[in-house]
């Protein structure tokens, strides 16, 4: 017996759903002002948080993100079989040295901004074929530790041009599973699970690396833009389907640029995603308001909004199906300072709402 149906040239359909059984978000004090800052199930105004580093302060947002999925869940943290998490620090610091506390398996992940796209893409074949019960999916960003790491030093005060995306400080943690959510405890917060109805990943479409030649590392969605055109593109041919299929297909973080350059890949493709189109990047932050130029960006920008906005939009019934597609720029700043161009890559996760007994 197949466990798994390999669907076209990158694709593969669940003959099972794979469950979401929890969600967490935390974000921080800018992240909290935005759209969404009552969505979130927690918001640190000290960005810190208690430690006396960034790279600290980000294991510690992710390590607090997964304990609270886990908690959500019904479950202890030696009740996970494995966990997938990475973020965008150098060998993933942030998640090896806040989720090596809690004693779970573990593989650390690089996707950049894609990372939670591949992180559940890999918990839910893990799932599908059987090697785990339970599996944890997460992973992080802070504006400050990516400044730190990709850019300049906060204390040298420099401009940032305005096709510059914010890196979201937060992180959002799923527990995926072979069973449906438990129904919720009296008074929980932004339940997976309403009735007999939760939220499943059915498909899955693995991206490839895209590289049209872009060296700026302020234009963040200029970069990642052609990657999410191929994933978007190849998800639809191997499915046959059209966009209108969906009730949303969301990216992670191309903000205000990198939606119209998608837009118009596509659209020389005769694909036509902007009734149906949103991006992370552009919900997590007021543009009005806040002073984020092209919008919000980093691995927990789409892992924020995913587990804070756009699940429960699937449980209270106003999504059957939405192409979660988040996008992340694959460079380090050994790979920029040497002037290698900034690669992207997307990973495509189908979520439907799915009736239970």
């Amino acid at each position: 017996m197949k466990l798994q149906k390999i669907q076209g040239a990158a694709s593969i359909a669940f003959p099972r759903p794979v469950f979401i059984e929890s969600a967490a978000s935390i974000a921080g004090k800018k992240e909290g002002e935005g759209p969404l800052g009552s969505e979130f199930d927690m918001i640190c105004k000290d960005p810190m948080f208690g430690t006396a580093t960034w790279e600290a302060a980000e294991s510690t947002l992710q390590k607090e993100a997964a304990l609270l999925a886990i908690g959500k869940a019904g479950l202890k943290p030696e009740e996970i079989r494995m966990a997938f998490a990475g973020d965008l620090l150098a060998q993933s610091i942030a998640s090896s040295f806040g989720i090596a506390e809690m004693g779970i398996p573990f593989y650390g992940l690089f996707g950049a901004c894609s990372t939670m796209g591949e992180s559940l893409s890999l918990g839910a074949m893990a799932v599908a074929a059987g090697y785990g019960e339970h599996i944890l999916c997460a992973t992080s960003s802070h504006f400050a530790s990516a400044e730190k790491e990709f850019r300049y030093p906060l204390g040298y005060g420099n401009q940032r041009p305005l096709s510059a995306t914010w890196t979201v400080t937060g992180s959002g943690a799923c527990v995926i599973g072979q069973n449906p959510p438990s129904f919720p405890s009296k008074g929980e917060a932004m339940p997976l699970r309403q009735g007999n109805v939760c939220a499943a990943i059915t498909e899955i479409t693995t991206g490839k690396i895209v590289d049209y030649g872009f060296r700026d590392s302020l234009n963040m969605g200029a970069c990642m833009a052609p990657a999410a055109c191929d994933t978007i593109y190849q998800h639809l041919f191997d499915f046959g389907r059209a966009p209108s299929d969906y009730d949303a297909i969301v990216t992670g973080d191309l903000g205000v640029i990198g939606q119209q350059i998608l837009l118009d890949l596509l659209s020389g493709k005769n694909i036509d995603i902007s009734q149906v189109h949103q991006d992370c990047g552009l919900m997590i932050f007021d543009s009005n308001t806040q002073d984020t130029h092209s919008g919000g960006s980093g691995c927990g920008c789409a892992a924020t909004v995913l587990c804070a906005h756009l699940l429960p939009k699937i449980i209270t019934g106003d999504w059957k199906r939405i192409l979660f597609v988040p996008t992340g720029a694959m460079l380090s700043k050994v790979s920029f300072n040497e002037g290698d161009p900034v690669a992207g890559i997307a990973h495509a996760v189908v979520i439907e709402q799915a009736v239970v007994s």
